[in-house]
């Protein structure tokens, strides 16, 4: 699987990614780079298809990358795998903003979609 590095080593890049999930889960709307929202957004998604499947090893596998942080992890399961039970995919929604100042990198707004009440 191809992945991006985003210039660090991989301890640092699972982190950074974890954080990030966290971060999305908990706030549902995050502004960071496009490069990171990208590669971030693959992760949403997984934690949000444990979410949706329930049992103990999803909780687990979710647990486990999101650094045991509980919180979000009940968040996931509880609420954002109801409001999600009915869309296969797709769970997050990357919005273009300006460029940052120092380094003219793209900035986004990730977020998670809103599931239209039926």
């Amino acid at each position: 699987m191809a992945y991006r590095k985003l210039g660090r080593d991989n301890k640092h890049r699972r982190s950074m990614l974890a954080n990030l999930t966290r971060q999305l889960i908990m706030n549902e709307k995050i502004e960071t780079t496009e490069t990171r929202a990208k590669e971030a957004r693959k992760f949403i998604d997984k934690m949000i298809t444990y979410g949706k499947k329930g049992d103990l090893v999803s909780r687990r596998k979710a647990l486990a990358f999101m650094q045991n942080d509980t919180v979000a992890t009940k968040k996931v399961f509880d609420d954002l795998a109801k409001r999600f039970a009915n869309r296969n995919g797709g769970y997050t929604r990357i919005l273009k903003l300006d460029e940052r100042r120092g380094d003219d990198a793209l900035m986004v707004i990730l977020e998670l979609v809103e599931e239209d009440a039926k």
